[in-house]
């Protein structure tokens, strides 16, 4: 039954915001409105912040340097325009230029470019602003279908539609899951791409950027690597190389496995690109830009650059690991023929085990967050109701855990997913495991994880040294 309160036509969850809406009417002031937002912010890090095992692709948690910043005074501060006096509307930003100057170089050195953007609040702007750049309403864009791992950012329904470019997909081998280079070659110069953007949410190896772009430079096409996933692992010299392989730009997320506030980063070597990218984030897609959250990111590069390598070496470690810990106890993995994954990710086939949607919010009552993922066994439309299930161990890493842990995570989902344990009654057990594990590392002030003693669930502990990752 709809609440009495609620909105037609809503694209929210109508119950949701019915029951806000009653939190706020039983409130007597606005100061007892505002403390129910703060208690509601508090509960979420109590919650997911300190008990449960986080395994979500798309997030990373910040340093306590970075998170500190976010709150800085400097975020009060307007800086619309590039950077130097004679480029900002408002006067009395020399310090501010110093910031995001620093931001700058620290992005160019941690992703070994030539030139970098740090005004994106989004790594979907950073996909728009290259449509902008390079690319005209009509242009054809080949890109990946939903199903293989595409994202809506390079899809009809994203950026790349609202440019009003013609979206055409990229082939790709749904059991190799790679592209398919001799389908490729084939079929691309039929539709003469002026862009080929290589943009997977989810994401396990490699992808062939030389070859593509061999292809495409007979007409001045170009490839685009949309990296918001695997921006971490580029800087950390765990992933391919994009720019260095060929690439036109590169775009991602900031606060993925590059562990930095939410928001988005572009990474170019051509300066004859330099003007269209630049004008397209300003004056186009972005003014006043949130300098604490540049501040952030700034930090975040630098421990990119003085813990990426080991960080992200670490993350791959775990991966692989969890992947094959879960594949030994019956539950199918994407990859597994090679090796499982090259990434952060763990993409498991969950159409026998209830689906990705019943399976994430099983394991969500026990305390352990995924997040349902369409597999190429899927059509597009199956979006809500998808056959996979999508693993990262960003977060896991950085709190200090190592392939040990991985095998006691694994040891839970199939108690949860192949046992059929009640997950309710698993959520306590999830947390006495989580809750030894609270510094994040990696970071200026805790730079390695500890050796420590690792329970697992129904044996006795063992140790893992910090090389275990």
């Amino acid at each position: 039954m709809d609440h009495p309160n609620a909105i037609p036509h809503e694209i929210h969850d109508p119950a949701i915001l019915a029951r806000a809406r009653e939190v706020l009417d039983a409130c007597a002031t606005p100061a007892q409105m505002a403390q129910a937002v703060v208690d509601a912010v508090e509960r979420n890090a109590s919650w997911r912040g300190r008990q449960c095992v986080n395994l979500l692709a798309p997030e990373a948690p910040t340093s306590p340097t970075v998170r500190a910043l976010l709150a800085a005074e400097v975020g009060t501060r307007a800086a619309e325009g590039h950077i130097g006096p004679v480029n900002r509307w408002f006067a009395g930003t020399r310090h501010i230029d110093e910031i995001e100057s620093l931001c700058v170089e620290l992005l160019k050195t941690s992703l070994r470019a030539r030139y970098a953007e740090h005004r994106l609040v989004a790594s979907m702007i950073g996909n728009m602003a290259v449509y902008t750049a390079l690319a005209q309403p009509g242009d054809v864009i080949m890109s990946a279908a939903q199903p293989v791992g595409g994202h809506s950012s390079n899809r009809v329904d994203g950026p790349a539609g609202v440019r009003g470019l013609a979206v055409v997909d990229i082939p790709f081998d749904p059991v190799e899951l790679e592209v398919d280079l001799d389908a490729f070659r084939r079929l691309a110069p039929l539709v003469r791409p002026r862009l080929v953007t290589l943009g997977f949410s989810m994401t396990l190896f490699p992808y062939p950027v030389r070859e593509m772009r061999a292809v495409v430079e007979e007409w001045g096409g170009r490839v685009f690597f949309d990296g918001a996933h695997q921006l971490g692992l580029i800087a950390g010299g765990q992933f391919q190389d994009p720019l260095a392989e060929g690439a036109a730009v590169l775009t991602g997320s900031a606060g993925k496995t590059f562990s930095g506030p939410q928001s988005g980063i572009m990474a170019w070597n051509d300066p004859a690109l330099t003007e269209a990218l630049g004008q397209a984030v300003f004056p186009v897609l972005a003014a006043t830009h949130q300098v604490n959250r540049v501040a952030a990111l700034a930090v975040s590069a630098a421990e990119m650059i003085a813990f990426g390598r080991d960080y992200m070496a670490a993350i791959v470690a775990n991966a692989q690991a969890l992947g094959a810990a879960l594949h030994r106890r019956g539950i199918p993995v994407l990859g597994a023929s090679k090796g499982y994954t090259r990434t952060h990710q763990v993409i498991l086939d969950v159409r026998a085990l209830g689906g990705g949607l019943d399976a994430a919010t099983r394991l969500a009552r026990a305390n352990i967050i995924t997040n349902k993922n369409l597999i190429p066994a899927d059509r597009p439309e199956d979006w809500d109701r998808p056959g996979g299930l999508r693993l990262g161990t960003i977060e896991v890493t950085r709190l200090g855990m190592g392939p040990a842990e991985m095998d006691a995570i694994a040891d839970f989902i199939a108690r949860v997913l192949v046992e059929g344990a009640d997950p309710d009654g698993l959520g306590g057990a999830v947390t006495d495991f989580r809750t030894p594990f609270q510094t994040l590392y990696y970071t200026f002030d805790h730079p390695t994880p500890p050796e420590r003693p690792v329970p697992v669930p129904g044996g006795a502990a063992h140790a893992r040294t910090a090389s275990a990752g």
